[in-house]
Parts: structure tokens; sequence; C-alpha cells
């Protein structure tokens, strides 16, 4: 068994690998929320494509920051995600630099105090279709 095998941890909950670093991620803080991320199928043949997923704490605390290619998702069959305690706000972006202009899709989720430990939410990861050329939004005819 590799190291980096070894350091690999799955969710007793899904089976679903949980992406690195993402538990037990504040002392005295016990692990409540699984955050499932479910990339659409159609987007797990992007070759340049990432997704950012951020915890922050409080407003003003940027706790983890981590960034997950997307063909991770197509070498893991599980799946992936990320386990967070019962407070503050995990913030996923799906990036894809390759289309001219790149892509982005941001997902927020704002974790309540009062959460059951054991709750999974799942984020549904869909790229939006590339955008059309750029067009000028003034009216032709006005100046």
């Amino acid at each position: 068994m590799t190291q980096s095998a070894a350091q690999q941890y799955k969710s007793t909950r899904s089976g679903r690998l949980v992406v690195p670093g993402w538990m037990n991620m504040l002392p005295g803080q016990p692990d409540a929320v699984e955050v499932q991320l479910d990339v659409v199928p159609e987007d797990l043949r992007r070759t340049h494509a990432s997704l950012l997923i951020e915890y922050w704490a409080t407003p003003d605390d940027l706790t983890l920051q981590s960034v997950l290619p997307i063909r991770a998702f197509g070498a893991a069959q599980e799946g992936w995600c990320a386990i967070v305690p019962a407070a503050g706000r995990v913030l996923v972006r799906a990036i894809d630099p390759e289309p001219t202009p790149p892509v982005l899709a941001s997902h927020w989720i704002n974790v309540d105090p009062a959460t059951v430990p054991g709750t999974t939410v799942h984020v549904r990861v869909a790229f939006p279709a590339a955008p059309g050329p750029v067009q000028n939004l003034l009216n032709p005819g006005r100046a």
C-alpha cells in the first residue's frame, strides 16, 4: 500500500472518498454534515476542470480550501465528499479554464448550528453551457 493510499479516508456513512483534510476541522466541534459532491455525468469528461472547495468557520475565517480535479471523479467510483461541523459555510466552485471564456458555477451551503449530526447534503455540480461570443450590450443606434 502506498503512503498516499494509506492516507485516503472513506465516509462510514456513504462509502465515498473524503477530500483530504475535510474532517475534524474545528477542535471541540464534532463532524456533523456530509457534503456529497455529485458531478453530472456529461461534465466528467472535462479534462482541465476542477472544484474549488472552501470552508468558512465564520464569515471572516477561511478555515480550509482545497482543489479537486474533475478527473478524480472518474477515477473514484465511490464519489467524493467533505465532512464539516454543524457551523459555518461551504463554498463549492466548479471551474473550467479550457473554454474561452472560462466557465464557473458556484454553490453556497450555510450550515445551521442546530443541524442534526449525520445530516447529508448533496451538491449537484453542473457546469453552465459555454457562453457565446461577447456581444455589445449598447443599442447600436444610440450614442
